[in-house]
């Protein structure tokens, strides 16, 4: 991995994070995903793309943290933002019943689309805690040293802003609660989305109102989370 120097990240990330790309584990992760495209192998979401989450969601007006394990690991579909796809790309199965949720909490159509670049732009850190897979090979690169760059994302974050909310769900993300300060912030937790438990607690855990009131509460703007049309 490139010295912080040498990767276009916005300027509060950048300053915050500096000292990890220095670190043995980034430099060990950099030869490693260089020496994976070397090998011929494909790697989503595209070099640009990798810190995408950051880039769209400045360290300064992060309101919300949505947590993901990997990035989609289909052609065209991840573009660095945890359980968005590209425009064009089918919605992904767990992103459905995400918007199903919204629906029932929020009465928000179900968007035509699963483009959640509007919810990044709000404040919405749409965080993966593995930025890079292999083409069609779940969990591919979760022990090449990303997981101690995105925890250090979420101390960060943590330490940094006042109120945020954090959606953690499912066991996954339920792992990294320590990281994050529980007197400062509101931490609300379900299961995860999947197909496989969106029906066990997903469905009517009613996070995305509360997310709103919470930010209302702390004279912060609610969150828009009705997808503009593309």
């Amino acid at each position: 991995m490139p010295a912080a120097d040498h990767i276009k990240l916005e300027a509060g990330w950048k300053h915050a994070l500096r000292d990890e790309f220095d670190k043995p584990y980034m430099k060990a992760l950099g030869d490693f995903l260089r020496e994976e495209k070397a090998a011929g192998k494909e790697l989503y979401p595209p070099g640009a793309l990798i810190f995408n989450a950051l880039n769209s969601t400045p360290l300064d007006q992060v309101k919300v943290v949505i947590i993901g394990q990997d990035p989609y690991h289909g052609p065209g579909q991840a573009h660095g933002l945890s359980f968005s796809v590209q425009p064009g790309i089918a919605t992904p199965p767990s992103l459905l019943n995400i918007f199903k949720e919204l629906k029932r909490d929020l009465n928000i159509d179900i968007a035509g689309h699963g483009c959640l670049q509007h919810w990044a732009e709000q404040g919405v850190l749409l965080l993966n805690t593995s930025l890079t897979v292999e083409r069609a090979v779940a969990g591919s690169h979760a022990k090449a040293g990303w997981q101690a760059f995105t925890d250090r994302v979420i101390e960060v974050v943590s330490a940094h802003q006042p109120h945020l909310i954090f959606m953690l769900w499912g066991a996954h993300a339920q792992k990294k609660q320590s990281l994050i300060d529980p007197t400062k912030h509101l931490i609300l937790k379900s299961v995860h989305p999947s197909p496989l438990s969106a029906y066990r607690g997903f469905i009517g855990n009613g996070h995305f109102s509360r997310a709103n009131k919470f930010l209302i509460q702390h004279g912060l703007a609610p969150i828009d989370w009705k997808l503009p049309a593309l």
